[in-house]
């Protein structure tokens, strides 16, 4: 069987000495005329968002710190859950009482999963995730809690926001997993969750 890892780095490699030679200067001459900061308000740009979101088939539920557990028992119940897995980090006192929660090693079983975000991108409905993606691919449902202030309205702002991350894992989810086959017929949950709840929780 062949050596990959040696493989991989023979090619990393080679593209490293290829560049060596390329002028720095390069880069920073390339045009960037796209957006790169936000042009709405607050209240526009969480407006966006959402409506991203529900173009997307997810469900998105307004609340705050005080009521975010009341929130998330509503979707849970909505949902016809009793259970579901929690992310490692996610606050215990933004959970209700009253349903089972699991731990990540628990996914066979989970009835669905409950997350926090890094940041959101309202321009394109996007929540990125950090950690492990298991969690946002096995289980069927994904309900995320999103703080209005992790809203930006670009793509360069997340990704500026996202730097201090760049060598963590990260997941980007825009709306449930959905695929089409070459029939156009579009199926659902094929990647990841087939149903995705999203709280947006005002500061």
């Amino acid at each position: 069987m062949p050596d990959t890892t040696n493989t991989r780095e023979a090619i990393l490699h080679r593209i490293r000495t290829a560049n060596a030679d390329a002028p720095s200067s390069d880069y920073a001459l390339i045009e960037r005329a796209y957006q790169q900061s936000a042009s709405m308000d607050r209240a526009e740009i969480l407006k966006t968002f959402a409506d991203r979101l529900h173009e997307y088939d997810a469900h998105v539920t307004e609340a705050t710190q005080q009521t975010v557990p009341a929130a998330i028992a509503e979707v849970l119940r909505r949902n016809h859950q009793h259970s579901a897995i929690v992310a490692d980090g996610f606050p215990p006192s933004s959970l209700p009482e009253g349903v089972h929660w699991q731990q990540e090693s628990e996914l066979n079983t989970a009835e669905g999963a409950i997350s926090g975000c890094e940041v959101a991108i309202a321009h394109t409905g996007t929540i990125i995730i950090k950690g492990s993606r298991r969690i946002t691919l096995l289980p069927e449902r994904l309900l995320c809690v999103v703080y209005a202030s992790q809203v930006v309205e670009t793509v360069p702002e997340a990704f500026a926001r996202l730097q201090p991350l760049a060598a963590e894992p990260l997941t980007f989810i825009s709306g449930p997993s959905a695929t089409a086959d070459i029939e156009m017929t579009r199926i659902r949950g094929v990647h990841g969750p087939r149903f995705l709840d999203v709280i947006l929780l005002q500061d």
